[in-house]
């Protein structure tokens, strides 16, 4: 009955779904359409039908109103424009995509009266479409059974016809996808048995459809059939049912009776639970206390081993005697340092087995202490007394004291445990250290440097001997300061040789025993203790704390670096207490240099630059000391070339007696670029050089302007012609790249005087000539022409006549001879610019010739007036004046 049912069901499932399908077709039915109206369409329609290219308005041919269409679209075949496709995508009724190729706007004419314009879409149809969306707009109404198009806004009729088309309808969407229905997922098909029912039953029933009441009636009649059977077969089951319950009630006091036996069963097992939980924990306890024990054992042992001194050991810390026993007590330092050391677990040294052993290793220590700090401070106090084999020497060498190192070395490694034990007595070991060594050095330093100003001093005696005769030797240690104007004075260039390989000597002595000082000291004092790994960690872990979220590679170099700085302070500052007097030494030494002459302060400066250049550790006590002295060096290095500067402004003194000449700095800077240059060269300090260079010049030209003016007997114009071709012709041959400037300067200054000066003496010879051509000019300025100016009284031919007759060719000559002995006791010989001086007044000569003759020509063209001489004359009067002199 049931499989009945359901088969029931499912056939009524099915004829809904049929009749909904069946509503759907009849949806999309089409009629075929009556043949088209030939009056109402043109020609080419009639002729060639869809395939027309032209068409002859009105014309109805093409015109499809398609009522389930979205879109209007016009077939892509009626543009003649090639179009291209765009990402718009139309779909059929069957979902079938159409490409679409952009819009087109076009004016219909649907015999209403009115125009329509749209924008169709130009699609991949067979023919044009008119929409949903048109007819919308308009409000065009299609009315299928009279077959005609209605305007609702006029209320006019357009009549037309029913076709048939591929295309049913066009949507933007897929409506494909929105149609299908999801499947359920309770839907289950029906078996073939319940097919087979369910055929039986409408085979039986074959009035069903024309017939259905009397249909369902005899469905009604038989559910109830079935029904009733079905109750009699429940009653009819009673006595088993009475049974079955029975059999329940049965198993239910089975159950009952099991239930009560495992809850005593239980009741058993938690007693024994218990128990057993209360052994485990006691089992537990003891294997604690075992664990316990063990632990204890095993930190009791290894305190015991830590700090635990073998007695031969302690024998020799008690009874050791230097330096006998110095390998032995080296060895028992070693082990008392490792038990006082050693790490204890925390709470052990309250022990008071702990407290006794540590008293007696202070006892050890405090006897260690006491052996290796009275014997190494009478070894320091023996070792300081040393009178020194190479005082009474007379040769330029500084004594080392490798010895003192020698005999100290073995007791590197009891220092090194004597500050581990015993800082305090260390520290006092190293004081001891530093005064004895600062004592030694000292009384070295001191001799050393005598001997090197006694080397300079009998050099420069030697050297003046033929002078000084009558001449103190004081006079010969505190000269007068050198400068461009005293070039007389200047050493000579033997002696600044000398005095730089003595320098170069004193440098290079004191170099080695700084340093084999500073690496014993390092290593005999542990001046390098604090690069220990244990120091280095600490460091990194302080940074790490105080850095917070730093990466640890900074942090690790950040700490290296600050340790190495330590490190360098600490070394420093040793090397200071044993040299004390190293650096007062060198400042004095170069203090009796500079007062020597001062013009070697260049050799020293360049000779201690290039020892502090090439110094290997930077950052070393004596590198360091050498950078200061430097400073001192450079300081007087530029006091020099400023003393040098100031005495071209201030203590030149212009020789007014007699020609002027080549001023004394101006002659002098050559030699004196010369001797610097030398010095400097393929030195690193020769920037400042350079930079005293182009100050040094710049102040001679300015000196050289101002002195010019101060000279009686000698034109202005011609001391600075002389003096910056001078300057010119020096730095020509210098050829020092720094001062290429200052060099075209001067080039360009001798040419503006040299032109000055011609102008200014030259003059005009033929004065009332340029006098008389001036007073023509200035007509012809007023507006008088050039042709017209012979009609002139001051300027007519006659007038020319009488002044071209005061200057005739031997008044000329004689004009210029007189000139050029002017011009010879101007210039000095030593510039020979006698020659250049008189070519340029040729040219100025010539210039004014041609100016004269041009303006003859111009204003008197036809006068037949000229001069009594040529420019061929005039440049033979140059010669021979010139040769003659």
């Amino acid at each position: 009955m049931e499989s009945l049912m359901m088969s029931f069901d499912k056939l009524i499932t099915r004829l809904d779904k049929l009749q909904v399908n069946n509503e759907r077709n009849d949806g999309n039915r089409r009629s075929r359409s009556r043949s088209r109206n030939r009056e109402d369409t043109c020609y080419y329609h009639i002729k060639f039908g869809k395939d027309a290219k032209c068409c002859l308005q009105p014309c109805k041919f093409g015109k499809e109103f398609n009522s389930g269409s979205v879109v209007t679209v016009l077939p892509r075949g009626l543009i003649k424009v090639r179009a291209q496709p765009t990402t718009l995508k139309l779909y059929a009724a069957s979902s079938t995509e159409i490409q679409t190729y952009g819009e087109k706007s076009l004016a219909l004419d649907l015999g209403l009266r009115r125009q329509f314009r749209w924008t169709f879409i130009i699609a991949e149809v067979k023919s044009a479409i008119i929409g949903a969306d048109f007819l919308a707009n308009y409000g065009l109404l299609v009315d299928l059974r009279n077959q005609c198009l209605i305007d609702s806004l006029t209320g006019l009729k357009s009549k037309g016809g029913i076709c048939q088309t591929a295309v049913h309808s066009i949507s933007t969407i897929n409506e494909r996808k929105l149609l299908i229905p999801p499947t359920s997922s309770d839907y289950q098909p029906i078996t073939e048995k319940e097919a087979t029912d369910l055929k039986q039953l409408i085979e039986g029933c074959n009035y069903a459809v024309s017939n259905a009441e009397l249909f369902m009636e005899t469905l009604s009649k038989d559910l109830s059939i079935l029904d009733g059977e079905n109750v009699r077969l429940v009653l009819g089951s009673k006595p088993q049912v009475t049974q079955l319950m029975k059999s329940i009630e049965a198993a239910i006091e089975e159950a009952s009776i099991v239930e009560a036996r495992l809850a005593a069963y239980d009741e058993a097992l938690g007693r024994i639970r218990e128990v057993m939980a209360r052994v485990g924990q006691k089992n537990q306890a003891i294997h604690t206390a075992n664990n316990n024990a063990s632990l204890l054992l095993e930190q009791l042992s290894a305190a015991i081993s830590q700090l635990d001194i073998p007695a031969n050991h302690q024998r020799i810390l008690n009874e050791a005697e230097l330096p006998g026993g110095r390998e032995e007590l080296s060895l028992a330092g070693a082990a008392l340092l490792k038990a006082m050391t050693a790490p204890l677990p925390l709470g052990l040294d309250k022990l008071s087995a702990v407290t006794e052993q540590k008293k007696r290793l202070e006892k050890l220590k405090a006897k260690f202490s006491v052996i290796v700090a009275r014997h190494l401070n009478n070894l320091f106090i023996h070792l300081g007394n040393d009178t020194g084999e190479n005082i009474t020497s007379s040769e330029l060498i500084l004594p080392t004291h490798e010895a003192v190192h020698h005999e100290l070395e073995p007791y590197t490694e009891l220092m090194q445990l004597l500050r581990a034990l015993d800082n305090k007595a260390f520290l006092q070991l190293a004081k001891v250290y530093r005064d004895t060594m600062s004592k030694l050095y000292k009384r070295d330093l001191k001799h050393f440097f005598e001997i090197a100003k006694n080397k300079l001093i009998s050099k420069r005696l030697q050297a003046h001997a033929s002078k000084t005769s009558g001449q103190k030797t004081e006079d010969l240690i505190n000269p007068a300061p050198m400068c461009l104007l005293s070039a007389e004075l200047w050493p000579p260039v033997s002696e600044g040789r000398f005095l730089d390989s003595v320098l170069d000597c004193v440098l290079s002595q004191m170099q080695p025993v700084c340093l084999a000082e500073q690496a014993f000291c390092i290593s005999f004092l542990q001046l390098d203790s604090v690069l220990t790994p244990s120091n280095s960690n600490e460091m990194e872990e302080t940074e790490c704390a105080n850095n917070g979220a730093a990466s640890p590679g900074s942090v690790t170099s950040t700490a290296s670096k600050k340790l190495e700085r330590q490190v360098n302070e600490e070394v420093r500052a040793t090397m200071s207490a044993i040299f004390p007097s190293l650096e007062t030494e060198l400042n004095n030494f170069i203090a009796f240099l500079d007062k020597v002459d001062s013009f070697w302060c260049m050799f020293v400066l360049v000779r201690l630059s290039q020892h502090v250049m090439s110094a290997q550790d930077t950052g070393s006590f004596l590198s360091m000391t050498f950078a200061s002295a430097l400073i001192q060096v450079k300081r007087a290095f530029d006091k020099f070339m400023q003393a040098q500067q100031q005495s071209i402004l201030m203590d030149t003194k212009v020789n007014r007696r007699h020609k002027c000449g080549i001023l004394p700095y101006v002659a002098n800077f050559g030699l004196f670029a010369k001797t610097a240059e030398k010095i400097f060269k393929h030195s690193d300090r020769k920037v400042d050089l350079e930079k005293w260079y182009t100050k040094l010049v710049g102040t001679i030209f300015e000196a050289i302007v101002i002195h010019s003016k101060e000279h009686h007997k000698t034109p202005p114009e011609v001391v600075k012609m002389e003096n910056f071709h001078h300057m010119y012709d020096l730095l020509s041959q210098l050829k020092i790249s720094v001062l290429d400037q200052e060099r075209k300067e001067a080039k360009q200054r001798y040419q503006e005087a040299l032109r000055a000066y011609v102008i200014q003496y030259f003059g005009r010879p033929l004065e009332k000539l340029n006098l008389f051509f001036e007073g023509v000019q200035a007509k012809v300025g007023a507006g008088v022409k050039e042709s017209e100016i012979s009609y002139q009284m001051a300027f007519s031919k006659q007038e020319l006549r009488r002044v071209i007759k005061e200057y005739p060719a031997r008044e000329v000559k004689k004009g210029l001879e007189h000139l050029y002995r002017k011009v010879e006791k101007h210039l000095c010989e030593e510039e020979n610019l006698l020659q250049v001086v008189w070519r340029e007044m040729q040219g100025e000569f010539i210039a004014q010739y041609i100016y004269i003759e041009e303006s003859v020509r111009r204003c008197y063209p036809d006068s037949m007036v000229t001069l009594e001489f040529t420019t061929q004359d005039i440049l033979e009067f140059f010669s021979e004046i010139a040769r003659s002199h």
